[in-house]
């Protein structure tokens, strides 16, 4: 989904670079010109992917299936990088020989000269006027472009509509905080079903009713022990303190005790465990968890397990974690060589850390497209908004998305690290256009910005929202969760660039004053020379 896009967009830039040069121009020039318009911004789009997905596949990345999704990313965009700069150039370079030979760049045939065209009869002309270059500007007479210089710009800038939306993004504002201070980890099976899955309706009736107490937790012995020690006895009751237990162990003891039996050595311990305890039927469910071997003739246990369940509350998922991470150190530090498990931990070790992995990659994230736009950019004040823009839209996506009900799962967290590349690739080009504007005032500098990348970024941002409809249709949590995590991405940056962005650059830096002073001393200079020059010669008074 998002490779096709990236290719998509680099095919679509440079064949549409291609189409903007000079048909009458050398081949090499053509395809040197189209190069130089679009490489250096499709070079730096994908530099910002591949940062971001690269992070996703650095150590910072707990979940493994998110670290190999970016690992595929990161290798499709260096392939789809490389496709459009070699191959599909070379592309360009043979259609231009074609092109220059008056041959047709796809059917290879012939086609007429300029002036052959301009001696056919009017009736056999197509109605169309043949030029030797196409529009150096396509939006100029675009809808959308007359809309935003018509009507939108100077409404957004009116003074009357700015305090609303500076109360419309302390709103904003005020609610993102307000959700990533409620952000829940993704511990949750549900989320990982399809909707429509029987499973749900199962997981659901028990966490309603049945959630009082964990899952049924396996204990595994992997070593032999001195069961019949009583330092060993009292060593397996302090691990198991606190659970609800289902163990051979303790029936065993237990029917020792009833039978007034004595087994403190091993010889007796395994005899009567195999020939009494485990012949019974009401314990002989007990055979499969218990593992003999034989040396000669001697029995040994090399292996057991038990079965503990934990009371919990209705945080059952957190619970569990925290047990989990109970349970797994004392394994490391017992004399007893046990493991635990359930098949729930799988999940649970995925998210264990989901809540503070993406607050880690983004941040990170943001400081290396600091580094990076420091070396490249020409604006200090540049960098300094892009980096206020990206993290005010990644919070705010983080935030809206928890209150809607969004857990940090697999899923969330790669969108996360998309929205850091996604808010960069929209933001930079108005905030750099304005930065380096040469208007009077701010005002007129956000106008002009707006006017000239408005459309580009409306167009881009609706055909990406337009694209995110189909994914309502599929019956699965997980791609339901990539619906509202992308639509949050989208809607922030549309809301940013075109509502916040161009009425907080208005009331901040930078200043356009210097600017003007230097237009002033400018067109002073000129009058200057114009007053000298018509003193020189009084006779040129008329013509001026």
């Amino acid at each position: 989904f998002l490779i096709s896009g990236h290719g998509t967009k680099g095919v679509f830039e440079l064949l549409s670079g291609w189409r903007r040069t000079r048909e009458n121009l050398p081949f090499k020039d053509r395809v040197a010109d189209a190069y130089s318009d679009v490489m250096v911004s499709y070079t730096m789009t994908s530099s910002l992917y591949f940062i971001a997905f690269g992070m996703g596949a650095s150590p910072f990345t707990n979940i493994e299936a998110v670290k190999v999704f970016c690992q595929n990313m990161c290798v499709s965009i260096l392939l789809n990088y490389f496709y459009i700069f070699s191959f599909f150039g070379s592309c360009l370079v043979f259609a231009g020989q074609l092109e220059q030979n008056r041959y047709h760049s796809i059917f290879c045939c012939k086609i007429p000269s300029a002036e052959y065209l301009d001696r056919k009869p009017v009736w056999m002309n197509d109605g169309h006027q043949h030029t030797s270059h196409h529009e150096t500007n396509p939006y100029q007479h675009h809808f959308i472009q007359h809309f935003l210089r018509e009507h939108y710009n100077e409404w957004i800038t009116n003074i009357y509509v700015k305090p609303f939306v500076v109360i419309l993004y302390l709103i904003y504002a005020s609610f993102s905080f307000m959700g990533c201070l409620q952000i829940n980890d993704g511990a949750n099976i549900i989320n990982l079903l399809a909707s429509d899955s029987p499973s749900v309706s199962y997981a659901l009736i028990q966490q309603k009713y049945f959630s009082n107490y964990s899952p049924v937790i396996g204990f595994y012995i992997y070593e032999p022990l001195d069961y019949w020690n009583g330092t060993v006895q009292e060593d397996l009751k302090t691990l198991s303190q606190g659970f609800n237990t289902v163990s051979w162990i303790e029936q065993y003891y237990q029917y020792l005790r009833v039978g007034n039996i004595s087994a403190t050595n091993k010889s007796d311990f395994i005899s009567i465990l195999q020939s009494s305890f485990l012949k019974k039927p009401e314990f002989q469910h007990f055979k499969n968890d218990i593992i003999f071997s034989k040396a000669g003739d001697e029995n040994n246990i090399i292996a057991s397990r038990l079965y503990l369940v934990a009371r919990t509350s209705e945080n059952t998922q957190r619970e569990a974690v925290e047990l989990l991470e109970k349970l797994r150190p004392l394994s490391l530090i017992q004399s007893i060589k046990f493991i635990v498990f359930n098949p729930t931990f799988v999940f649970m070790d995925h998210y264990g850390l989901s809540v503070t992995m993406p607050v880690l990659i983004s941040g990170f994230g943001i400081l290396l497209v600091l580094i990076l736009t420091f070396f490249l950019v020409i604006h200090p004040l540049g960098n300094f908004w892009l980096i206020l823009s990206v993290t005010s839209i990644e919070l705010g996506v983080l935030g809206l998305m928890t209150l809607w009900n969004v857990d940090m799962d697999c899923i969330s967290i790669l969108c996360l690290i998309y929205t850091l590349n996604f808010a960069i690739d929209h933001c930079a080009p108005l905030l750099y256009t304005f930065v380096l504007a040469t208007e009077h005032t701010r005002t007129q500098c956000i106008k002009n910005s707006l006017q000239e990348h408005g459309t580009a970024i409306l167009q881009n941002v609706s055909s990406f929202l337009i694209g995110l409809v189909p994914l309502l249709f599929v019956p699965s949590n997980l791609t339901f969760t990539l619906f509202k995590c992308l639509l949050l991405a989208g809607s922030c940056t549309l809301l940013h660039c075109f509502v916040i962005l161009p009425v907080f650059l208005t009331f901040f830096p930078p200043s356009k004053k210097h600017h003007k002073k230097k237009k002033r001393a400018k067109r002073k200079e000129r009058e200057e020379i114009e007053c000298i020059e018509i003193q020189e010669n009084p006779d040129h008074v008329t013509a001026v």
